[in-house]
């Protein structure tokens, strides 16, 4: 298939192209007529309309004006998706009306861990993603206590949503193919966030900004002296020599709120 345009290396384009995947997507993202979707990454809109033709609206993000003339064209047919560009970690997400209530997309590289961290509290009425990622991306979303991908976005996601599946996803339903693995994954909200998500990101931040160090070191190093820190962890039973990939996202949560 050729391009109507020349990938921008930059911004790490590498645009879906085969339609196959797309019903793999509309299964995972359990599509429904009510639904109003976010698109991150709307690219030459495969997705997009695939995506119109089964919910109610979709609200479609894509940063190149480039693509803009194709995107139009090819969804003139389409009268419920609302076209936005710019950057989607500026933009005003929160704000779309009527809000999301999923989101699904072939997120870009280079967005999609600091895209979904944000997503998890700042956007509330998201209650299913449903993101195309590298593979390692959506290894670390899920990943255990313990293992090399166990990180800070790990243990946000997973004390927010609960995994519904994933599909992985060949080089070759891109162009240009990338040089690295992808995978679909979903997953759905189970907890609601108010204030306190706040101070578990940076709980969880701080822990994971020093990962040879201890958790008391690192919490040292981010600002928190060694005499908050020493009693919380004592009050959870955990060693002052332990790291952070050996909590659990739930001693995490705990732990923010002995913190804070």
């Amino acid at each position: 298939m050729s391009l109507p345009v020349v990938p921008d290396r930059d911004l790490g384009q590498h645009f879906l192209v085969d339609e196959n995947i797309l019903g793999v997507a509309g299964r995972l993202a359990e599509l429904q007529p009510e639904d109003v979707v976010l698109e991150v990454g709307a690219g030459l809109g495969v997705l997009t309309a695939f995506l119109a033709d089964r919910v109610r609206l979709v609200h479609a993000v894509e940063l190149d004006r480039r693509l803009e003339p194709y995107l139009r064209d090819r969804l003139s047919g389409s009268d419920n998706v609302e076209l936005a560009f710019g950057d989607a970690l500026a933009l005003p997400l929160a704000e779309l009306d009527p809000p999301a209530t999923k989101l699904v997309a072939n997120l870009p590289y280079q967005i999609a861990t600091p895209l979904v961290a944000e997503s998890l509290d700042g956007l509330p009425s998201i209650r299913l993603w449903c993101v195309m990622v590298q593979r390692e991306v959506a290894d670390r979303f899920f990943a255990r206590p313990g293992t090399k991908s166990y990180g800070a976005v790990s243990v946000l996601v997973q004390l927010t949503a609960e995994r519904r599946g994933s599909r992985p996803v060949a080089r070759t339903c891109f162009r240009p193919p990338p040089n690295v693995d992808s995978t679909l994954v979903a997953f759905r909200r189970r907890r609601d966030w108010g204030p306190e998500f706040a101070l578990l990101k940076e709980t969880v931040q701080a822990g994971f900004a020093h990962r040879r160090k201890t958790l008391v070191n690192s919490f040292e190093l981010a600002g928190v002296p060694p005499g908050r820190a020493r009693p919380a962890l004592t009050e959870l039973q955990i060693s002052p020599s332990a790291r952070a990939e050996s909590l659990a996202p739930e001693q995490f949560l705990r732990l923010a709120a002995l913190l804070g």
